[in-house]
C-alpha cells in the first residue's frame, strides 16, 4: 500500500465522520460529495477507470444535485 493510498483512506474516513457528525444538511452533503471523489480517486489508483467514472457521475454529481434539490424544496415549503 502506498502513502498515496493510505492519505486517501484517511481522507476517507475522516470525510464519512463528518459527513454524519454535523446537523446541518448542507455540510454534510458537502462532505458526502468529498467522500466520493476520494473514493473515485482511489478507484483510479487501483486502475478501475469505469467504476471511477461511475462513481464521479453518480456519486459526486447526481447524489449531490438530488440532495441539494430535496433540501431545497424541504426549506421552501417550510418557510410557507
Amino acid at each position: 500500500m502506498t502513502i498515496l493510498e493510505i492519505i486517501l483512506l484517511i481522507f476517507l474516513v475522516f470525510s464519512a465522520v463528518m459527513t454524519v457528525r454535523f446537523d446541518e444538511e448542507l455540510i454534510s452533503i458537502i462532505f458526502l460529495s468529498i467522500f466520493s471523489l476520494i473514493l473515485t480517486a482511489l478507484y483510479l489508483l487501483h486502475k478501475a477507470a469505469d467504476v471511477a467514472l461511475a462513481e464521479a457521475v453518480i456519486g459526486a454529481g447526481l447524489n449531490t444535485a438530488i440532495f441539494m434539490s430535496a433540501i431545497s424544496q424541504i426549506r421552501h415549503s417550510d418557510s410557507d
